[in-house]
C-alpha cells in the first residue's frame, strides 16, 4: 500500500459576506480574547495572535477538552493560519481564516480546517462535524464586525 492511500483528509469550512471592511473584520478576528463575546461555541482562548505563538482554544461544551494551535501565518486584513498535530506527520490540522475585500466595501470571510495524515480518523474520533460550529463562528464574526462598523459610521 502506498503512503498516499493511508492518509485521510477531512475538511471543514464556512464562508460568509460581512458588510464591513476587511480591516475592521480583521480587528475583531485577531482579538481572540473577545471571541467568547460573539461566539457562544468558545469558552476561552488563551494567548495572542503573533507569528509562532501558541493559542489554546477551549470550546464551550468541551468537557475539559482544549486544542493547542501555533500561529504559522499572519497577513493583516487578509489571512491567518494556525497549525497543530502529532509527531512525524501522523496527524496535522491546519486552520485558515481568510478575508477577501470586495469592491462594494464588504468582505468575504472563509474559515477552513483541513485535517490530514494516516492517523486522522483516530485523532478525530469523537469529534463532531465542525461545519455547524464554523458557520456559527462566521455568523458571529459578521455580526460583531457589522455592529462595530455601524457604531463607527453612526
Amino acid at each position: 500500500m502506498t503512503r498516499g492511500t493511508l492518509a485521510e483528509v477531512k475538511t471543514f469550512e464556512a464562508a460568509i459576506r460581512i458588510d464591513a471592511g476587511a480591516e475592521l473584520a480583521w480587528q475583531v478576528l485577531v482579538d481572540v480574547g473577545g471571541w467568547r463575546d460573539w461566539d457562544s461555541g468558545v469558552d476561552r482562548v488563551d494567548g495572542s495572535v503573533a507569528l509562532g505563538r501558541k493559542l489554546v482554544v477551549m470550546p464551550a461544551v468541551s468537557h475539559g477538552d482544549r486544542t493547542s494551535w501555533t500561529v504559522t501565518e499572519i497577513r493583516p486584513a487578509e489571512a491567518m493560519r494556525w497549525q497543530r498535530g502529532w509527531p512525524l506527520g501522523a496527524f496535522t490540522a491546519e486552520r485558515t481564516f481568510r478575508l477577501d475585500p470586495q469592491g462594494d466595501g464588504s468582505t468575504e470571510f472563509v474559515v477552513r480546517e483541513q485535517d490530514s495524515g494516516p492517523l486522522t480518523a483516530l485523532a478525530l474520533r469523537g469529534v463532531p462535524d465542525l461545519n455547524p460550529s464554523f458557520r456559527q463562528f462566521a455568523t458571529g464574526l459578521k455580526a460583531r464586525a457589522e455592529q462595530r462598523a455601524a457604531q463607527l459610521s453612526g
